[in-house]
């Protein structure tokens, strides 16, 4: 059997052309395992290609032409060859795309205009045939379920291709879809309204069309049906309605297709009113109203403060906050009044707060209080409930609005009454208004004298359990008054470990309904303030299995959840902020015995981290609530970041999914929750490999937050931290240090190159180093006028040997890209020679290594450089190292070598030995 590629390819094609096409393959397939030569194996998988193209195995067909395509792309052989395998897999598109370039090449070809032809008409036919073939579908009565749904799913593919999209709302789609949005088939109104958000997607004048012809009281109607994931694909509908009219608005310049429409403003305004209107109406499902709620909060409140029209939110008060507050007094278990869910209150308290958030002026706040006043303030027995449960809704909303409604006479007698109530829906109603407004010490005091002792006979007289734990959690959150202070309780020494313990108790107690152990949880969330109660509840396993299980369980039904979640964890972990007070005033205050606030050492991590905290948290970063507030995502980074405090529990965080759960953190939190969660990225980025960390196109997305870091904003430890995690990205790919510079972070790096601490200063220089190999930020050291190559020369002999490293690295690499800033170091510096002679003699290899390629790239680079280096003690270094010998690394030797070889190709030195000869002297 001969072993010789050329013999095996010439025998392939001698079997190609009598048709043996299996003899071929093999033949071509043991020549490419034995030819190492790129060349040739091009030409081998192009002849393979053209085998299976006779087999009419097409997959492989393609994947050999497009071997070979990498290592020659001119050639059209190949080409056309991946052409006809596209063709028959379907991919008419890229077919069409390979043929058309082969048809540039060799315009005279009549195999490739014959291709391209027929492709091109297919392609002009086949988009507007598939479109027909899906509405022939959907409107035929006899067609099976299946085929029909089949049919829904495809038209949802085509729609997201603008070709696809254009052709079905031409075609009449929407009269069609309209048709579909009342059927039974819960699949076929799914593809329905997704097919819509395709048509709809950043497309003005197409959403314009939609509004009007499918009307907002259908999509209203839809959103309000019973079926939960029909109601979330409806809203978020409605949001890529609201984006499209909402980004066309901000659009100076409209396509022509826009330029005839009015502004789309009263269509943005009937759309909110419809969606007020849902909120009290009685035909609307919990899940339809909540969604409405959601699309109110993301739509209504301006997304910046910088923008001065908050018209939109003062449109909604003025003709809907009533009705919000009739949502937020409804008593669920009461049979009159409008469906609601577990969150729907919370999502009402979230859309209160951003609303009054978003007022400019005291008189808009004022009007808001009158209104919130006038509803709370209606005469009866049922008024009177609905008007507490309100105040609890502003309470954990609005507080101040809340704070002041509850503070109107006789209403805060009404609750207390209330709690002594004999019917049950009045106590649970009247004791979660105690409960919230418990909330600032100054309300516990007055709360903890008249009302403790009420819920403790609640908490021990009453047979409900829903009573019971909602009493707990006011005792709970009474009896934690003092936050991490413990020598500030409202209650005696002990009491607190006994409510926790009761907390835990029903935590872990799966007889009861998720929503009930969820308020335990809120219990846990005050108590946890107290280090003994923290202690036992991280060193109690399966509560914390239970109440990541509950979060999972939860986040299905009642994401109020999520906070009480995220408060607990923060408290677990100490991730709070404490100001810690100066050591000499607390020793005054001792001495002239003031109070003075007592802190408990932090608990470890490795329990919460055992019983699976990353993955919960990370369930709870994935909901699109508006109970995840923001508040609520910087409890979440707080605990990331104090999980990621020890280097050994990294590898666990970034295993149980916690890389993919930090960016969203990053990118949509507070202010803090940002800096907490881009800490913790970048603490991530440092010791572990990103490209493990954050797969994918994920890695791109961690630049952003990184840079946030690079801020007078935050400490000098995260600036480190972030110059540190950069470091490491640069270093990964061109991509990559393109993402950081065009994130507009070289400035801002640069800045911190001049940083007084060493640390910074290093890591700052360090990430340059890796910057540099891209000519982008190159171009920025060849340009005049600055000093930057001077700052890299004079870092180059300071004494610190990291920033020495770092200097001598970025310029062993400039001078090596850029040859022509090699004669401007002379010019940086009276000392330039000192400092480059410096790092030849430096006895760390680094150093010594980085020093002698500056050296051979200056020489290489112009002969009188190679001259004033060769006159100075510089040859005498070389030559010494050049020998070798005394631990010296191979590549330092074989360089310094290289130069003085360099030097005697100059004919500057003799090359016996390489001993110094007279310059100007004939050998």
């Amino acid at each position: 059997i001969t072993e010789d590629p050329a013999a095996l390819k010439d025998e392939g094609n001698t079997l190609f052309k009598a048709g043996d096409m299996q003899g071929a393959v093999c033949c071509y397939t043991k020549a490419l395992k034995l030819t190492d030569n790129q060349a040739e194996s091009a030409v081998l998988y192009r002849n393979r290609s053209a085998c299976y193209l006779k087999l009419e195995e097409y997959n492989k067909a393609e994947t050999d032409a497009s071997q070979a395509l990498d290592v020659d792309p001119g050639d059209m052989k190949a080409r056309f060859r991946r052409a006809q395998a596209f063709q028959k897999l379907g991919r008419l598109d890229q077919a069409f795309l390979d043929v058309q370039k082969c048809a540039q090449m060799e315009p005279k070809n009549k195999a490739f205009q014959d291709l391209l032809r027929q492709l091109g008409s297919a392609q002009l036919s086949s988009t507007d045939a598939r479109v027909q073939q899906m509405f022939s579908l959907l409107l035929d009565a006899s067609a099976n379920d299946s085929d029909r749904q089949k049919a829904a799913q495809n038209l949802v593919v085509l729609s997201r291709e603008e070709a696809g999209a254009e052709q079905i709302f031409r075609n009449d789609g929407v009269k069609l879809i309209q048709k579909l949005l009342p059927s039974k088939q819960e699949e076929v109104v799914l593809s329905a309204l997704r097919t819509l958000v395709g048509l709809c997607t950043g497309h003005q004048s197409r959403t314009m069309a939609i509004v009007n012809e499918l009307g907002m009281e259908q999509l209203c109607a839809v959103m309000g049906s019973g079926a939960s994931t029909v109601s979330l694909a409806a809203c978020h509908l409605l949001q890529v309605m609201f984006e499209a009219l909402t980004e066309g608005m901000k659009r100076e310049i409209r396509g022509k297709d826009e330029a005839i429409l009015p502004e789309p403003s009263k269509e943005l305004r009937s759309m909110l009113r419809h969606l007020l209107e849902m909120m009290p109406a009685c035909n609307v499902s919990g899940p339809g109203r909540d969604s409405a709620i959601n699309l109110l909060v993301k739509q209504v409140p301006r997304k910046s403060l910088k923008n001065p029209d908050n018209s939109l939110t003062l449109w909604v008060i003025d003709h809907g906050l009533k009705k919000i507050l009739e949502v937020a007094g409804t008593v669920p278990e009461l049979s009159e009044g409008p469906h609601l869910t577990d969150n729907s209150h919370m999502s009402c308290s979230v859309l209160l707060s951003k609303l009054y958030d978003d007022l400019k002026s005291d008189k808009e706040r004022e009007n808001f209080n009158k209104l919130c006043e006038e509803y709370v303030h209606q005469p009866g027995l049922g008024a009177k409930l609905r008007a507490i449960q309100t105040v609890s809704v502003l309470l954990q909303g609005p507080s101040d609005v809340g704070n002041r409604t509850l503070e109107m006479s006789g209403m805060m007698d009404a609750v207390i009454s209330l709690c002594a109530s004999e019917d049950v829906i009045h106590q649970q109603v009247a004791v979660e208004a105690l409960i919230h407004a418990a909330g600032k010490a100054k309300r516990a005091s007055f709360i903890t004298a008249n009302g403790v002792s009420l819920l403790k006979d609640l908490y021990k007289k009453s047979e409900n359990d829903r009573i019971r734990v909602r009493a707990l959690v006011g005792l709970c959150k009474l009896g934690s008054a003092g936050g991490t202070d413990f020598s500030m309780k409202q209650f005696a020494e002990g009491s607190t470990l006994k409510l926790a313990k009761q907390c835990r108790k029903w935590l872990c107690n799966e007889s009861l309904p998720p929503t009930s152990r969820r308020w335990s949880v809120e219990g846990l969330a005050y108590l946890t303030f107290d280090a003994d109660v923290k202690e036992d509840f991280v060193e109690d396993k399966n509560a914390l299995l239970a109440m990541f299980e509950l979060t999972k369980v939860c986040l299905s039904e009642d994401k109020t959840v999520l906070f009480a979640v995220g408060s607990t964890l923060v408290n677990c972990t100490n991730s709070y902020e404490v100001e810690k007070p100066d050591p000499q005033l607390v020793e005054l205050a001792k001495y002239a015995k003031q109070h003075v606030p007592e802190e408990h050492p932090k608990v470890q991590l490795v329990k919460l981290l055992e019983a699976g905290v990353v993955s919960a948290l990370g369930c709870m970063v994935k909901q699109e609530s508006p109970a995840l507030t923001e508040a609520c995502r910087e409890c979440i980074a707080r605990v990331f970041l104090a999980l990621v405090q020890r280097q050994e529990d990294r590898g666990t965080v970034v295993a149980q999914g916690g890389g993919k759960a930090l960016i969203p953190l990053a990118l949509d939190n507070t202010d803090v929750g940002k800096i907490k969660a881009a800490q913790a990225l970048a603490k991530i980025t440092i010791t572990s490999n990103p490209e493990i960390a954050f797969p994918g196109e994920r890695i791109y997305e961690v630049v952003r937050p990184l840079v946030s870091l690079l801020s007078l904003e935050c400490s000098l430890l995260q600036n480190f931290e972030a110059l540190m995690a950069l470091t490491n990205l640069a270093g990964i790919s061109d991509r990559l240090r393109q993402k950081i510079i065009k994130e507009k972070a070289v400035p801002k790096i640069e800045g911190y190159m001049f940083e007084e601490h060493d640390l910074v200063r290093a890591s700052a220089t360090e990430c340059m180093c890796n910057l540099v190999l891209s000519t982008e930020v190159q171009k920025l050291y060849v340009a005049t006028g600055n000093d930057r190559l001077k700052l890299l020369v004079l870092y180059s002999g300071e004494e610190d040997e990291r920033l020495r490293k770092a200097a001598a690295g970025t310029l062993a690499m400039l001078t090596a890209e850029q040859p022509e800033l090699c004669a401007r170091i002379p010019t940086t510096t009276t000392h330039w020679l000192e400092i480059i002679q410096a790092l030849l003699l430096s006895e760390i290899s680094d150093l010594c290594h980085r020093g002698v390629v500056i050296i051979q790239n200056m020489m290489q680079a112009e002969k009188s450089l190679a001259e004033t280096l060769m006159e100075s003690e510089a040859l005498e270094i070389l030559s010494v190292l050049a020998k070798g010998g005394e631990g010296k690394p191979v590549p330092i030797t074989k360089i310094a070598q290289n130069c003085l070889d360099k030097a005697v190709e100059y004919g500057i030195i003799r090359s016996s030995e390489g001993k110094e000869k007279c310059k100007g002297t004939e050998p």
